[in-house]
């Protein structure tokens, strides 16, 4: 009768440690579930190659909230210098942009950083309180081997790039080491068809889940002919088409492919304002 009891009392409680277990999962799994928002700060007319036709840029935040995270996909930029030197037009600062969602700057916990370009980390000094997570390999580039001269600085402010090495002396950045490696719960980065030296690009798990292409795949034309966007070296033009196949795959669906700078994207989801809810 004892030994029964014992037995009873153990296996009650294995099973509360087992639902305990499943309850913890289960509500890890429900914080992680990020709605997400894009949020127009600026637009210009860009033109690539000699002869290539003008095309719109959009800059944009992607916002992603959780019950305890508020993060910013890209920081964009704000300098006055930039802004007239690229003609900006609609412009508000990045930090303006996010309190369109009643998000105030120094509620931003988290900046993943796609690559390293001026309008993805000319921003991240108006976010006092967010640790940045950038690929390690795309760090060390820029804040080295870049500015001799056999490196490639274009796309660059030193600024930039001088605040960010700040951040890092405050302990402010953290690195993700290589492909398909998770960042943060619910979000996944990818090392892209190198539009930067270590460009990535991101899953975010949910319901439905999405890829945001950023800047390897920058409007939504690029990722229908399954083409990147511009990239590091000529060499690089395969691995660009292939990060795009990569990308639809991972998203399970074209449409669920999310550019980095078209502004189609304020048309195919609700949108006021400035601000698409694209989940």
């Amino acid at each position: 009768m004892k030994n029964n009891l014992r037995f009873k009392a153990r296996l009650n409680l294995r099973l509360t440690f087992i639902l305990l277990f499943l309850v913890t999962k289960l509500s890890a799994q429900t914080d992680a579930q990020y709605s997400i928002q894009a949020i127009k700060y600026g637009t210009m007319n860009f033109q690539g190659d000699t002869g290539s036709p003008r095309i719109g840029v959009t800059f944009m935040l992607f916002l992603l909230k959780s019950k305890d995270k508020t993060i910013l996909i890209d920081a964009g930029f704000y300098k006055t210098d930039m802004l007239a030197q690229f003609r900006v037009k609609d412009f508000i600062s990045p930090a303006d942009a996010v309190q369109l969602v009643g998000v105030k700057p120094n509620e931003v916990t988290d900046i993943i950083i796609s690559h390293a370009h001026l309008d993805h980390i000319g921003a991240i000094d108006l976010f006092p309180n967010a640790t940045i997570w950038m690929q390690r390999k795309e760090y060390e580039y820029y804040t080295g081997l870049a500015w001799q001269t056999e490196g490639n600085t274009g796309g660059l402010f030193w600024s930039d790039v001088v605040t960010l090495v700040q951040k890092n002396t405050e302990g402010k950045v953290k690195f993700v080491d290589g492909d398909d490696v998770e960042i943060l719960p619910g979000i996944r980065g990818y090392l892209g068809g190198r539009h930067t030296y270590a460009s990535q690009y991101f899953k975010v798990d949910g319901s439905p889940a999405y890829v945001l292409a950023c800047d390897d795949a920058p409007f939504y034309r690029l990722v229908e002919e399954r083409r990147g966007g511009t990239i590091f070296e000529p060499t690089d033009a395969e691995s660009s088409k292939k990060a795009v196949e990569r990308m639809i795959s991972l998203a399970g669906g074209i449409e669920k492919v999310i550019p980095g700078h078209d502004i189609l994207i304020f048309e195919k989801f609700p949108t006021k304002g400035r601000v698409a809810t694209i989940r």
